[in-house]
Parts: structure tokens; sequence; C-alpha cells
């Protein structure tokens, strides 16, 4: 029940209702590097990251990852095309062990005739539509740099925690991961990240979670 009033989707709602959503929860653990859900199961549950960390990722026609989105304990998948009932073409892996809990087509459509549950969902997916916006934007811009100022601050609004000296970005990334969301090379990150931490405009801390120092928030942004 504690887990659940955790989770923005489930905020809003009375302990009633969590009793009811748990009741309907199958909880699933898999081991880093599983897969999760493959296009072929995309409309038939939806997933809530219970703990761990997954990314949802599409392949390119030269075989080159791309990392769609990251979600982490507390988010969830598979929504939209339990709605629209059409596949999406991504797979979803586990990047470190994870629980995560599955909601069926008939169980989430029943979710939606509680007016607080859909309310909240509704305001997910404007958020989520504002970050792809940022995205779409981030992808489009030249400068290696530029786009790394803006992968991160798309980053913070959900994962940025205030600290003394800066903003935490709390979810663990490697440079890998970092250049697959940007659209850049590994090395061109990891060049970044240097002159950065040099600059002392970031702190990169325990397990790659990374500190935003208030300087960083001084650069100009494209």
């Amino acid at each position: 029940m504690e887990r659940l009033r955790d989770i923005d989707l489930f905020s809003e709602l009375t302990d009633e209702d969590l009793e009811e959503i748990k009741g309907m929860l199958r909880i699933k653990r898999v081991k880093k590097g599983s897969i999760i859900l493959y296009e072929k199961d995309t409309n038939r549950v939806m997933y809530i990251v219970l703990s761990g960390k997954v990314k949802v990722t599409q392949v390119t026609e030269d075989g080159k990852e791309i990392i769609l989105a990251i979600h982490t304990s507390g988010e969830f998948f598979g929504e939209v095309s339990l709605i629209d009932k059409k596949t999406v073409p991504a797979t979803v892996e586990a990047m470190e062990d994870s629980t995560v809990a599955l909601i069926t087509e008939e169980d989430f459509n029943e979710l939606l005739r509680n007016f607080k549950f859909t309310m909240s969902l509704l305001k997910i997916f404007s958020r989520r539509l504002r970050e792809a916006w940022r995205k779409i934007y981030m992808l489009n811009l030249k400068n290696a740099t530029d786009r790394m100022k803006v992968l991160f601050l798309t980053l913070m609004t959900r994962h940025g925690k205030p600290q003394e000296n800066g903003m935490l970005l709390d979810i663990p990334l490697t440079h890998q991961e970092i250049a697959d969301m940007a659209g850049l090379s590994r090395e061109t990150v990891t060049r970044v990240i240097d002159r950065w931490k040099k600059e002392d405009l970031i702190r990169v801390l325990r397990r790659g979670v990374i500190l935003l120092r208030e300087d960083f928030f001084r650069l100009e942004i494209p």
C-alpha cells in the first residue's frame, strides 16, 4: 500500500481504491538484461516499476540502439497501447534487477471509471508530451554540448532533487546510456562530461548519479 501511494498515478486515490488496485496487480521480478516487454505484447498489459530501472528502446536499420525512455521506481509504461489497442515499435528491458507489477487491459479499463485516476493519467500524459517536444528539439541541435544540456534539464524535471549546492539528477546513468538518449557517441559524451567536471559545473557521484551545480543552470541554453 505504501509503495502504491508513492506512485503519481495513484497518489490521489483513497485507501479503498488502493486496496482494489492491490488485488489487480501481478508481481513479476526480472533480472538485469531481461526483456520485460516485446513489441508484439505491448497492447496486452500495463507495467508499473516497483523497484529497479528499465529502458524503452528501438533499434535502427543499421543496428544502433536508441533509448526512448528510462523508467525508474514509481513509473509505468504500456498504458497507451491499452487505450488505442495498437502495439508500440519498442522493446522494454531491465537495466538492473527490477520488480514490476502488471495490470491487464480489463482491469485498466475498470480503473478508467475512476475520475481521480483518469485525471492523474491525463496529467502524466501531458508531462510526457512536453518531454517529447523537448526531446525532438534536443535531437535537432547540432552542437553536442547543447544536446546534453537540454537532455539533463529534461531528465531533471522528473528525476531532479534539490540539494544545498545544486540539483541532484537522481537516476544512475552510464556514458553510453546518455549517448543513446542524446544521439551522440559515447566518446563525445565522455569529453563533454570531463570538461564540465573540470569547470565544476557538474559532479559525478556514486553509481553514475550526477549533481548539477548552480553554475550549470547559468549556462546559455539554446
